[in-house]
């Protein structure tokens, strides 16, 4: 049974409900960073955008593959982690 093709697990933008911020207290306006939706994935440049109180829109440079509600996404600049929170 084939309910989708490849591409149909692409993703440009996702949003996270309650990041937790380390490095700062949250971005004011949009942010760019560089994403990680799994443990093993390459960190991949994106830009996050304020959502309200307590949530954020991540919108990847290039769509990435199946980005999954419940994971966890961690934003980095360089080899600082500014924060994270799980993909709603």
């Amino acid at each position: 049974v084939v309910v989708g093709g490849n591409d149909d697990l692409l993703v440009k933008e996702f949003v996270v409900e309650m990041p937790h911020w380390i490095a700062c207290g949250g971005p004011q306006t949009s942010l760019c960073v560089d994403a990680k939706i799994r443990y093993n994935a390459p960190a991949v440049p994106a830009v996050v955008h304020p959502a309200g109180k307590a949530k954020v829109r991540v919108v990847f440079e290039e769509p990435q593959r199946a980005v999954t509600p419940g994971q966890a996404a961690v934003f980095y600049q360089g080899e600082f982690v500014l924060g994270g929170g799980w993909i709603a």
